[in-house]
């Protein structure tokens, strides 16, 4: 881990760069907004923690009313745990002997710890693990509702795989996972919500079928931060997987609402802080942030509060930017934010948030997930 680019109550401008900011207030907002907008709804939230990675942040999320976070590697889901989040679904595939024993072990540590399947080969190795290690392991069945990636089909697929799980010693047949990422980012509202209304039939079906053969499903699980409003609706989901939210990024922000306008209910609280290294001509200048401090898989950064500058290209340590004012004032060492194209890949990049209020630092929370690919 990297020495943090800042001290508590120092003025934002001291801040180090490129280093990751967190504005609290909106954050905090975010945080709020969401809790709010599903109370009394008959869901719960289970932010992805894949999206911040801290333990810090998931324990304020369950404070809000989060039943626990959800993940996607067995690293993740150590770090969460680790940190003191008591419930953590793992909404991935584990495969092989190594991460699958890790697994087992961490349901060891009084905590809830849920993973998904879909092949009766990962079954077998999960109900192994589980019986080697004294644990009964909570499994839901991923289904394929659109996305095209994991998942068994819905309906008779899904319920031969439950069956499977139920009927072994070391596992508990616990639900579905029924995530539909492509829907996410479907710009126009009706569109987004057509994605997700066949998603919801999808899960809808396997429920129906699945309770016709006595298995009951727990846990019906899924949505994120641009369709979970549909989800919450269905009566199908009873837990919300939305994870930028709390950040949100400029590929969200492309996202409509209902009338058409970009949809605006929750806003930007995360940003690379960068510094002008190089102003070579009146239209042009260089930031300190290039591939090694943002994600550009979704996009470049936008440059926050300058509409008239625009981030055009990345290289491994540098950003170029065009001024469309010449007039506008860049100065040598000047400070700016940039908003990232891509929340998740970005924050992977960083040991710390720096958390600020105003113009002073107020918290230094370390990423501690980080890198945790295995």
């Amino acid at each position: 881990m990297t020495r943090p680019p800042a001290e508590i109550g120092m003025p934002l401008e001291a801040v180090d760069t490129p280093s990751l900011l967190l504005d609290l207030d909106l954050f905090e907002r975010n945080l709020q907004r969401l809790a709010a907008a599903v109370a009394g709804r008959g869901v719960r939230l289970r932010p992805h923690s894949k999206s911040h990675k801290c333990p810090v942040i998931a324990l304020r999320q369950i404070a809000l009313g989060a039943v626990g976070v959800c993940c996607q590697k067995v690293g993740e889901a150590e770090a969460m745990v680790y940190g003191g989040v008591p419930n953590v679904l793992v909404t991935n595939e584990i495969v092989g002997k190594s991460k699958i024993a890790r697994l087992a072990a961490l349901a060891k540590e009084r905590a809830w710890i849920g993973v998904c399947a879909d092949h009766p080969d990962n079954v077998r190795d999960l109900n192994e693990a589980a019986l080697a290690y004294g644990v009964r392991l909570p499994v839901l069945v991923e289904v394929n509702v659109g996305a095209d990636r994991c998942g068994v089909e819905p309906g008779e697929p899904a319920v031969a795989l439950a069956r499977q799980i139920a009927a072994s010693p070391g596992l508990r047949f616990a639900g579905l996972q029924a995530y539909h990422g492509a829907a996410q980012h479907v710009r126009e509202y009706a569109k987004r919500q057509d994605a997700t209304e066949s998603a919801v039939a999808k899960t809808r079906l396997t429920v129906e079928l699945l309770g016709r053969q006595g298995l009951t499903c727990e846990l019906v699980t899924g949505a994120g931060t641009g369709s979970y409003a549909f989800e919450a609706a269905s009566r199908v989901f009873n837990e919300l997987q939305a994870g930028s939210y709390i950040f949100m990024d400029a590929d969200y922000a492309k996202n409509l609402g209902p009338t058409g306008a970009p949809a605006t209910e929750f806003g930007h609280s995360l940003y690379i802080y960068a510094t002008v290294m190089s102003r070579p001509t009146a239209e042009r200048a260089v930031v300190d942030a290039g591939h090694k401090a943002l994600s550009v898989d979704s996009g470049l950064p936008v440059v926050a509060d300058m509409p008239d500058v625009e981030y055009v290209r990345a290289a491994d340590e540098h950003g170029k930017l065009t001024l469309h004012d010449p007039n506008r004032r860049l100065d040598l060492g000047t400070k700016l934010r940039l908003i990232p194209g891509h929340c998740d890949p970005t924050v992977n990049l960083y040991d710390w948030y720096v958390g600020y209020r105003g113009n002073r630092v107020e918290a230094l929370w370390p990423i501690t997930a980080r890198g945790a690919v295995l």
